[in-house]
């Protein structure tokens, strides 16, 4: 029977076809696509909700010069004829009630109500978001018989906006209606505005450009002033006409508590019927034709579509407020949790060694492929070792000469095995079969060890319970913004994590560049697996699921050669991080298992699905929605908030670096570090969860190598 450790490498046709899946592009082009609609969603809702001008319409009087105004137009009636060479004033005795700013889900229907009760018929001068947001409102104004008409979209300034924006304004008004009546209306009504004397020349201009787009401009002959809210009796003095001319009077259904304007509408109406006036809408008051027309098909679909995308937009502005929280949640229990375990784990350490000291001859494996940068400087720095060692050097097929260098050095207690190559699962299977002693030490051939880091590594093993050991990895080339940035991630990421999953007992990876394994551990889970990318991962979780205990010894030191470039770091991190996913997976059993391999299930996996994917996955909400903050919400607020956390980020980055002694100064790029690698990161996740989810193979793929480790030394 064959030891599992000495399984036949499969096949290079046959490996070659296994990784030959297709990475999925269409991915990035539907993300692109998500992010730009909902870019464009929330630009519409930041002009529809966040240039709002909630100013009550009368605080506004205007008053400049009014030399472009009309004579005819300033002496003329309220209502304004397209080409404004024409005015209308209601007939006599005849009452024409409007109320602004609506519709309100609070006091149009209250409105509503007392005009049904009363019989009287209205013109509503809606707001187009409002319509927007409260659609059955509108309809309920049409469908009772009452006239609508356009109050802007978003109730600017007409007269003060630019003329793009003006005819924006109408445009989008018109169809907000469109979308949730059927009809259109040529009735506008400027916010702001109130009678003919009242015109200036700022004035002027939305009232000629709002002609030429086929509008009737209704200005106002009584001001009930009720949003100055008098009393009820105030309001319907105000809104009482003298003498028997007939009126158009402004009252407001919204823009705040309109309680005072119901109770004086139940108080006018009564008494100017009384007093012999008639109720018409202001088309029939100024015996106009019909004012509303049904929508042409074209037409309506557009009106359909606006107030469909602006409903969208609010509910996906409230799935991105929570999203957010949850982000934000998730970022400040992931802080408080490292910070906590850290300093506990600190304290435990200090209590004293792992039992008597383990003084055992230990095998160190270094599976190598095309490493002949890094592979004399690493096998070196281990034969200096203070702990007794031999190192078994497997070269997995390398075509660089890497096994010649080895051989050539004639260290003692190095021996080379030669292997055609299979992968590193492979090559370390290889030299775990090959090992002399129970104790091991995986180590890849770009990383070079402290003196000590062997011996300290080993010495959790006096524990009986302990099946691996994760080692204290560093970056070496820590030059340039790209090196200090793995360099700080190195430090307070994977290190604070490490010390949080070996309190919890559920520590999920033993990274390859600095481990030590128990031999009759890893044959009992079967050695080392291919079936994932993440062969640590895959490993650490096999021996956890076993019911072995796996803890980090942060001062068994080793330094270890990271990318050099973007295009390298996203592909050591995309195999990282899809293989870690095929892990999980591979694993996921262990959530409803109990023992050691229950804390793995419960706590590690739990933590690595929280903070590891969805949190990056949800990541580029919080920068969307940032962006969004900073044009239509409180940029200090916004900026505040980021402050905020960059400060709890560079106090778990100080905390960390005097954990790990090392030098604070690589921190000051902590916060360009934000914006750049912070967002590759992100991406690297969405493509390996697109990925995975999209069933495709992604073959293993080696770092390039630079040569920058020292010979048998450290940098700090």
């Amino acid at each position: 029977m064959h030891s599992p450790l000495h399984r036949a490498p499969a096949p290079a046709a046959a490996r070659h076809r296994s990784g030959r899946g297709v990475t999925p592009r269409t991915h990035w082009l539907l993300l692109a696509t998500l992010v730009l609609t909902l870019c464009a969603g929330l630009l519409l809702q930041g002009y529809s909700r966040h240039m709002f001008d909630s100013t009550a319409d009368g605080a506004d009087t205007g008053g400049g010069a009014a030399g472009r105004v009309p004579a005819k137009v300033l002496s003329g009636g309220p209502v304004i004829a397209a080409d404004g060479a024409r005015t209308a004033r209601p007939a006599a005795r005849t009452i024409a009630l409007t109320f602004d700013d609506g519709p309100d889900p609070v006091w149009t229907p209250k409105v509503l109500d007392v005009l049904r009760r009363e019989g009287v018929k209205a013109t509503f001068f809606t707001v187009g978001t409002r319509v927007a947001e409260h659609p059955g409102l509108a309809r309920r104004i049409v469908d009772e018989g009452h006239q609508i008409g356009v109050h802007s979209f978003t109730h600017t300034h007409l007269g003060r906006a630019p003329g793009w924006r003006r005819s924006l304004e109408l445009r989008q008004t018109q169809l907000a209606i469109v979308g949730a009546t059927g009809v259109t209306t040529t009735l506008m009504r400027p916010p702001y505005s109130s009678s003919n004397q009242a015109l200036d020349d700022v004035d002027w201009r939305a009232v000629e450009q709002a002609g030429q787009e086929g509008y009737l401009t209704v200005l106002t002959t009584l001001d009930s002033q009720d949003w100055r809210r008098p009393g009820a009796e105030k309001i319907a003095a105000n809104a009482t006409p003298t003498g028997g001319a007939g009126q158009i009077v402004l009252l407001h259904d919204a823009g705040g508590d309109r309680s005072q304007t119901v109770e004086a509408l139940g108080l006018l109406v009564p008494r100017l019927k009384a007093a012999g006036y008639r109720f018409a809408t202001v088309g029939e008051a100024v015996d106009l034709p019909a004012a509303e027309r049904p929508a042409a098909g074209a037409h309506a679909w557009q009106g359909k579509a606006m107030v469909t995308a602006l409903r969208s937009t609010d509910l996906a502005l409230d799935v991105l407020t929570w999203l957010l929280w949850a982000a934000g949640a998730l970022a400040l229990l992931r802080a408080v949790a490292v910070f906590a375990a850290a300093r506990r784990h600190v304290r435990l350490r200090r209590r004293g060694p792992w039992g008597p000291p383990v003084t055992e001859p230990v095998t160190v494996i270094v599976p190598a492929y095309n490493e002949s940068a890094g592979i004399e400087a690493a096998v070196r720095s281990l034969v200096a070792s203070d702990h007794p060692v031999e190192v078994i050097v497997v070269d997995d097929g390398s075509s660089d000469g890497t096994a010649d260098l080895v051989e050539a050095l004639a260290l003692p207690g190095v021996r080379v095995i030669r292997q055609a190559n299979a992968g590193k699962p492979a090559a370390l299977n290889t030299g775990i079969a090959a090992a002399s002693y129970e104790l091991l030490v995986m180590v890849d051939g770009d990383t070079v060890f402290e003196p000590d880091a062997v011996r300290m590594l080993v010495q959790p093993f006096a524990d009986p319970a302990v099946g691996a050991v994760s080692g204290n990895a560093k970056v070496v080339n820590r030059g340039g913004l790209l090196g200090r940035w793995q360099h700080i991630e190195y430090v307070v990421g994977f290190n604070l994590d490490r010390r949080l999953f070996d309190l919890a007992q559920c520590m999920p990876t033993v990274p390859g560049a600095v481990g030590g394994f128990r031999r009759s551990a890893l044959l009992a889970v079967g050695g080392v697996s291919d079936a994932t990318l993440a062969e640590d991962t895959d490993l650490t979780m096999a021996l956890c699921r076993s019911g072995w205990r796996v803890v980090y010894e942060e001062r068994a030191t080793a330094w270890t050669e990271a990318p050099a470039s973007l295009g390298a770091l996203w592909k050591q991190r995309y195999r990282w991080c899809y293989g870690t996913l095929q892990a999980m997976w591979k694993h996921r059993g262990a959530v409803v298992q109990g023992g050691q391999s229950g804390k793995l299930g419960r706590r590690g996996l739990t933590y690595l699905m929280l903070f590891q994917v969805l949190l990056p996955l949800l990541a580029p909400v919080v920068d969307v929605f940032a962006l969004y903050g900073l044009v239509f919400l409180d940029p200090v607020r916004i900026l505040g908030l980021w402050t905020a956390f960059l400060v709890l980020q560079l106090l778990m980055g100080l905390y960390a670096f005097r954990l790990d002694g090392e030098r604070p100064g690589p921190l000051w790029s902590l916060p360009l570090q934000q914006f750049v690698y912070r967002q590759l990161m992100y991406l690297v996740v969405i493509q390996s969860v697109f990925t995975a989810l999209s069933g495709s193979r992604l073959r293993w793929q080696r770092m390039e190598r630079y040569g920058s480790l020292p010979d048998g030394g450290a940098v700090r």
